[in-house]
């Protein structure tokens, strides 16, 4: 059977419940609110929403500590509901992914409660124990100052239990075959209820061996593939998108040789090096992990993203260029995240210069592989600093000016509305630049469109051309089609040189998606003058094979 590969030229966009609209007026997002934006969702261009944690919890954790993994918190609604909106996304043709937090659970979790209650009982080799704690209990942690060790000893038991996050999240035991069976059942509960895939949490922490051994275990390599083929099984389009932090050489074994593990992983390496791009003006890290990123198998693909839920983590780039971001994006204290990470949103992080948001998503739009898109980023929604850690880039989405940005009549929204600065609801939302044809939010929706007319992006073979550091150019092939994309890094308007012959050996113009530019080749070299921080999209050739069979494809103008 031929796969469905629908996810190779997705648009995903990722929220949370509870920030996005409350359908009830509690003050808490919820799938009934949700539904009532799938038209705005399916208006600006995505295929695909992936949804974090909506199941009952503690909430210690953002949902990312889950008690029941087959049932939805009573503040978002209920499982009827939630299959109403899976159903009414499919009438829209717009695919859900959900996050699969299979690291660990809460400690308020039935099988941690059981084992805690009956140390007999076979959920205590649900977890992970150790009769006495490990000498390097305390190495390795995840959130250094917040989080002191990795072991906690439970009185109850009188034994210390593994946990790679906080204590109130201990991680199952992979290698129990027990435990990976209720991990499928979970997996295929959900499968039945409309969902396309699932955003695996953590995966690199998942421990595959058995004992107390977890400084530097094989990850669990055997048990992706089990679950992959078990998910395709159900549901023959069902997708797994792995959260990996590794360099780019370890992913190969996440996809699998043959690629019968992973469909797709987030570049992290790319991320990271976008950001130092945009702070330095150099393209030549970000070129080494594109080269880098090659050789994954035909099935698999790149999610490429420029923010998320969490906090962009600069942990992996070296240190002048670790700091070189901080320097740009967040030079405060109040801004940085366990010395390794900025909890800010895009737009602010840019310093709200359109120009700088519009390359930003320019590049991750075209950088191989499928584009996440954070929701709000569309309209350069602003975060809270003064909300603790991560939450300070998880406010609600600003839909008008209205009270609390149209987010909820409440007096107590889940988190506060950012209503202060440049980037409060009143001066950023989505009905001020839905009347805006110049808007931001109008140049994304246009931009979407765009990408999901150059399949090329997501299905094709890619080059990185030669260019002085502050340009980055690819160039992409695929079924005879092929388009190049230029960017220009620098506050100074350039004049880039590309060789003719590495940009079409035929000889044919570069049409630009954007403008009325056409480059001719003369002297065998195509001469492009960019703006400060300009990027073009080009057709080789034309734009006749823009639509297949829609002569009349209009190129769209730039705002």
């Amino acid at each position: 059977m031929i796969p469905d590969l629908w996810y190779k030229n997705a648009v995903i966009y990722s929220l949370s419940v509870d920030s996005f609209l409350d359908g009830n007026g509690d003050g808490v997002g919820d799938f009934r609110g949700l539904m009532r934006r799938l038209d705005y969702l399916q208006g600006l261009g995505v295929t695909a929403v992936w949804l974090m944690p909506f199941h009952p919890s503690p909430r210690r954790d953002h949902g990312y500590d889950v008690a029941d993994y087959y049932g939805v918190d009573p503040r978002y609604g209920s499982l009827g509901d939630f299959v109403a909106f899976t159903e009414a996304c499919r009438q829209r043709g717009i695919r859900v992914m959900m996050d699969l937090v299979i690291n660990h659970t809460s400690d308020k979790h039935p099988w941690f409660q059981a084992a805690l209650k009956d140390p007999s009982s076979k959920y205590k080799d649900y977890y992970i124990w150790a009769k006495k704690k490990p000498k390097d209990a305390d190495d390795g942690v995840v959130f250094p100052g917040v989080q002191e060790t990795t072991w906690t000893k439970s009185d109850k038991v009188g034994e210390y239990y593994f946990h790679k996050f906080y204590a109130f999240q201990p991680d199952l035991n992979i290698a129990n075959p027990e435990v990976r069976d209720e991990l499928r059942k979970v997996i295929g509960f959900w499968l039945a209820l409309g969902v396309s895939g699932f955003r695996m949490d953590a995966v690199p922490f998942l421990i595959a061996a058995d004992g107390v051994n977890v400084k530097d275990p094989e990850p669990a390599y055997e048990f992706l593939r089990e679950i992959r083929a078990f998910a395709q099984w159900r549901t023959g389009d069902a997708v797994l998108l792995a959260e990996a932090n590794i360099p780019p050489q370890d992913c190969i074994e996440y996809f699998g040789g043959a690629g019968d593990r992973l469909h797709m992983m987030f570049n992290f390496p790319v991320n990271q090096t976008m950001f130092y791009a945009l702070a330095a003006g150099d393209s030549r890290p970000l070129r080494e992990k594109l080269e880098a990123s090659r050789g994954i198998p035909d099935t698999g693909q790149w999610a490429n993203f420029l923010r998320n839920h969490d906090e962009l983590d600069i942990g992996r780039l070296p240190d002048d260029q670790r700091q070189a971001v901080f320097d740009a994006f967040g030079p405060e204290p109040k801004m940085q995240l366990y010395d390794r990470g900025i909890r800010r949103r895009l737009a602010p992080m840019l310093g709200g210069d359109r120009r700088r948001m519009e390359l930003a998503y320019s590049l991750m739009m075209t950088l191989p592989g499928t584009p996440v898109i954070r929701y709000g980023d569309e309209i350069g929604m602003g975060e809270d600093l003064s909300l603790k850690e991560r939450l300070a880039a998880r406010t609600p989405m600003q839909w008008s000016a209205e009270k609390n940005a149209g987010f909820t009549p409440s007096d107590e929204p889940v988190r506060p509305v950012v209503d202060e600065g440049p980037f409060a609801y009143r001066a950023v939302n989505v009905a001020n630049q839905r009347r805006d044809p110049t808007s931001f939010l109008n140049w994304t929706e246009r931009t979407i469109r765009m990408r999901k007319e150059l399949p090329e992006i997501g299905w094709g073979a890619f080059d990185v051309l030669k260019t002085p550091p502050h340009i980055l150019a690819l160039r992409y092939d695929w079924q005879g089609r092929v388009s190049v994309f230029v960017h220009n890094l620098s506050a100074e308007a350039v004049t880039v040189r590309l060789d003719g012959d590495a940009v079409s050996e035929a000889g044919a113009p570069l049409v630009c998606l954007q403008t009325d530019d056409r480059s001719e080749r003369k002297d065998g070299v195509h001469d492009l003058t960019l703006e400060a921080y300009g990027y073009r999209w080009y057709r080789v050739g034309g734009l006749e094979d823009m639509i297949p069979g829609d002569d009349g494809f209009t190129a769209v103008s730039r705002a």
